[in-house]
């Protein structure tokens, strides 16, 4: 029932805000504003001379219902780029974005029929494969299988005023991401790498776009965000308000990543957000495109494939396409690969 109630709420939320990302409407969608707002305050912007005439789908296209993140996130707006060259690009598949919230609900929307290929966590998709963390009381999720891990998913700890460490956090109010999100649990595993128990906080429950208006309107000291960076919510906190960027010391990042292998250092340089201008170091996982596996071979063969032959495209359009690798794409993924992604891997050379 928890389950089933959770893809419904998230599916619920989808409904009221997603459109089809199709480069042929003549309206753009919202998911398409999203990528553009994103694309500008990055720098990138594709060429309308440089774009080829965009195929028409064929009248057996596979149309896929994608599941990204809350609309002020990287996967909406990422999901949203990514969506728009392919459905541009590929006459053999139609990518339909959903704005959900996030890992945990879209694996549920996998499950349960509703989405069809989703962004997630590499760390939340451990958990869902396993039936632990996250999914110890609903058991092991075993109908979707991985697509690729499309880049850095960095874990920022967003603060206020004086507080200038994780260990300052103590008595503090903090968001920790939606209720059971990977950004919840990666917020409790950080603060517990360094002694600190979600007892010894005053626990909000916050996506990223109230987290940052709460933090702008007094109502929390701090919040944990995991995201490419830079964040479009962090990026417009930081043109108005003054903020602090914790770091997370290389000590406190050994226990972390003892403890959880999923996690890897990450450097965010400094001048990634206005006012920040030192770089810090923090801990990442991996924002990995997962599929349901009643998709067929040919399907996630074209959507994998399109991906990587794509990636100048979508970079123009999100500079985090600048991370699509092959050879990033499967490393320390635990989960099995769909084998339409399998069969791109091995042809890349990068799979046995």
């Amino acid at each position: 029932m928890k389950k089933r109630f959770t893809a419904i709420a998230a599916l619920a939320v989808a409904a009221a805000m997603s459109l089809t990302a199709c480069t042929q409407s003549q309206n753009a969608a919202p998911e398409t504003q999203a990528a553009a707002a994103e694309t500008a305050a990055q720098g990138g912007e594709e060429k309308a001379e440089d774009a080829a005439p965009a195929p028409a789908p064929s009248a057996d296209a596979a149309s896929l219902k994608m599941a990204t993140g809350g609309t002020t996130g990287t996967y909406y707006a990422y999901g949203g780029v990514i969506a728009n060259i392919l459905n541009g690009k590929l006459g053999s598949l139609q990518l339909n974005v959903q704005s959900t919230g996030a890992s945990k609900a879209n694996i549920f929307l996998i499950d349960d029929g509703e989405a069809d290929v989703a962004i997630v966590q590499n760390d939340v998709m451990d958990y869902a494969s396993k039936g632990t963390d996250l999914f110890e009381e609903d058991g092991a999720i075993e109908s979707f299988s991985a697509g690729a891990a499309l880049y850095a998913e960095v874990c920022q700890i967003i603060s206020s005023g004086d507080i200038k460490s994780v260990e300052d956090l103590k008595g503090k109010r903090v968001s920790v991401g939606d209720a059971g999100s990977g950004v919840e649990f990666n917020a409790r595993q950080i603060l517990n790498a360094y002694g600190i128990t979600f007892d010894d906080i005053e626990v909000n429950n916050l996506g990223f776009g109230d987290s940052a208006d709460a933090l702008k309107d007094g109502k929390i000291d701090a919040f944990f965000c995991t995201a490419g960076a830079p964040t479009t919510a962090i990026t417009e906190l930081a043109t108005t308000n003054s903020i602090n960027l914790l770091g997370i010391d290389d000590e406190h990042a050994a226990a972390l990543q003892n403890d959880y292998a999923f996690y890897t250092q990450y450097t965010i340089p400094g001048g990634t957000y206005k006012g920040v201008d030192d770089d810090v170091v923090t801990v990442a996982v991996k924002a990995t495109l997962i599929v349901s596996d009643k998709l067929s071979e040919d399907v996630v063969y074209d959507l994998v494939k399109g991906l990587f032959d794509n990636k100048d495209a979508i970079t123009a359009g999100h500079a985090k396409g600048a991370e699509l690798d092959p050879a990033y794409a499967v490393d320390g993924i635990s989960v099995k690969f769909h084998p339409g992604a399998e069969k791109y891997f091995k042809e890349a050379g990068v799979l046995q």
